[in-house]
């Protein structure tokens, strides 16, 4: 008896010492190690890749966000504000989805078949948008010159960056808006073109967040 209650008493201890022993372990050093050492080798990346502009943080580098005007008295969808460069669609998860137009609850692709009638509908609608809204006088987009990102939601639904095609088709309208002449948007879009990740991996870029802050502040000095 006196045999059975000591051994499950050293059982009970060293089951309870190695209960401390990891949580001191993987709950405190290691969090603690993999922190420092993200902290002191990746900062940026650590803190979420975080954009700032005039000493506060505007966005991430990670995440797409909206350029829209302030809803109207009964609109469900706000107008996109043109003097924008206009990132990609956001449609979600679809029209059942709590996340459209880069509200943060969840992410996700719209899961739609390449046939499927709903999603024909939307890239047909979005690249009449594309085409209207960029046309301004002396140039005209046809629908041919529009890209897939313009018209298609990426895979999370949360893309940042935009083709430099995409981009390029925004300039005539962007200078417009903001009475800046051509040549010095292009040189914006050029400016902020990033190639393919270590020269092969994915594809060239252009993060909308951080070209609109340089537009922002091209705008201010005219």
């Amino acid at each position: 008896m006196n045999n059975s209650v000591t051994n499950t008493a050293r059982l009970l201890g060293a089951g309870l010492r190695a209960l401390l022993v990891l949580t001191l372990v993987t709950g405190v050093v290691y969090p603690l190690a993999v922190t420092g050492i993200a902290q002191g080798l990746f900062r940026d990346k650590a803190n979420g890749s975080e954009i700032t502009a005039d000493g506060h943080v505007v966005g991430s580098s990670l995440i797409g966000q909206p350029y829209d005007l302030p809803l109207k008295k009964g609109q469900q969808t706000p107008d996109p504000d043109l003097k924008w460069f206009q990132g990609r669609p956001a449609n979600g998860l679809g029209a059942n989805s709590v996340n459209t137009r880069y509200k943060l609850i969840l992410s996700g692709a719209t899961n739609l078949a390449a046939d499927n009638k709903d999603l024909l509908q939307q890239i047909e609608d979005a690249k009449a948008a594309v085409v209207k809204d960029n046309s301004v006088p002396g140039y005209t987009v046809r629908p041919s010159q529009v890209p897939a990102d313009a018209v298609t939601s990426s895979g999370s639904g949360l893309d940042p960056a935009i083709s430099p095609r995409y981009a390029d088709l925004q300039v005539h309208r962007v200078a417009a808006r903001n009475g800046l002449s051509v040549a010095q948007v292009e040189k914006l879009v050029d400016g902020h073109t990033e190639g393919r990740t270590l020269g092969f991996m994915g594809e060239p870029r252009v993060n909308v967040l951080e070209l609109n802050i340089a537009l922002r502040d091209l705008v201010a000095t005219r």
